[in-house]
């Protein structure tokens, strides 16, 4: 009883009853070219880049913040790319470089700016979303006389670049999901396993316990900004070096995605709790969802209905399984929970 009620408490237990759930209605539905492996690829392929960012959200969230930039920051990076190679003529891998150290820049700078001045991070990251858009939108158009960039593919270094961001392997299967679940083993296993994990999770639950006891809450809080904004860059270049190309519109609405991912996931908007592994079948429903929509044949303006819908689940069900959690721990182990 006691290990099932330990499972129970797992923060991607609900994520992944509803991503079975979700596979096995659009497998009925949707028939074959859902439940094949072409199908396969292309939900898993559709979910990486999201699943990319949520883990990173993720991590954040966890530590009680948020960060509304990173759809910016991938619009931003994308052109900075495009920018540096089709219009200034750089060969690809010194733009990628420059570019990732510009987006760690804006990480770093959101998480100072948290941390030194005690704004929420919402608004401070708000600001951050216009402020980039508007560069990338503004300084493309100035520069280029539009928003939209093609002809990576005829630059020095694509090739190379392109096996390690934007190839594809087994099955049509995207290199992007490689980093996805690359990201999200090394997310796990700083939670689980080393004490920057155990930082993350106090910063979010009580930070102020936490400087009590010697946590470096600011310096933990800095830290996941960058890692947001890293996560946002390696979507960037995946998307770049796939369609060879950029738009400054690139990366719209996805810090919203990547929040109802990462809820989805069994992440408490409250901080202090939730896994980087839900996040990755938030992701994962979001690409089947997706997908399956299209397959089955539903009209693909209904999309936004199911995210929103499997949203609202999801903060109630989280709610409703962490309540449970709670009033069996005392039975089980004769204590108050912790």
């Amino acid at each position: 009883m006691s290990l099932l009620g330990n499972r129970w408490t797992r923060p991607e237990v609900g994520a992944a009853a509803g991503a079975l759930l979700v596979w096995a209605f659009f497998a009925l539905v949707a028939g074959e070219p859902f439940r094949g492996g072409d199908g396969a690829a292309t939900y898993l392929n559709a979910a990486a880049p999201l699943g990319i960012l949520s883990v990173a959200v993720a991590l954040l969230m966890i530590g009680g913040e948020f960060d509304l930039s990173v759809g910016s920051i991938i619009g931003v990076a994308g052109m900075s790319i495009m920018l540096l190679t089709v219009h200034f003529g750089w060969s690809v891998w010194p733009a990628l470089l420059v570019t990732l150290v510009f987006c760690l820049a804006v990480g770093l700078v959101n998480g100072l700016l948290v941390v030194r001045t005690g704004l929420p991070s919402f608004i401070v990251t708000l600001g951050t979303l216009f402020i980039l858009r508007g560069l990338a939108i503004g300084v493309t158009r100035q520069l280029t006389g539009r928003t939209q960039i093609g002809g990576l593919d005829a630059v020095e270094g694509f090739e190379s670049a392109r096996v390690l961001f934007g190839s594809t392997f087994v099955g049509g299967l995207r290199v992007s999901i490689l980093w996805w679940v690359g990201s999200a083993a090394l997310a796990t296993w700083v939670l689980l396993r080393t004490p920057v994990g155990n930082w993350i999770f106090a910063s979010g639950g009580g930070p102020a316990a936490a400087r009590r006891v010697g946590v470096p809450v600011g310096r933990v809080k800095i830290g996941l900004f960058v890692t947001t904004a890293f996560a946002a860059y390696l979507v960037a270049v995946t998307q770049a070096l796939r369609f060879t190309g950029a738009d400054a519109l690139r990366g719209e609405l996805q810090e919203f995605r990547a929040i109802i991912a990462v809820v989805i996931g069994g992440t408490l908007l409250t901080g202090g709790y939730g896994s980087a592994v839900g996040a990755v079948f938030g992701a994962l429903i979001y690409g089947m969802v997706q997908q399956g929509i299209v397959l089955s044949g539903v009209d693909a303006d209904w999309f936004q209905v199911f995210l929103g819908v499997m949203l609202v689940v999801a903060v109630l069900f989280n709610h409703r399984v962490r309540d449970m959690a709670t009033r069996a721990t005392p039975r089980e182990g004769g204590g108050e929970p912790t």
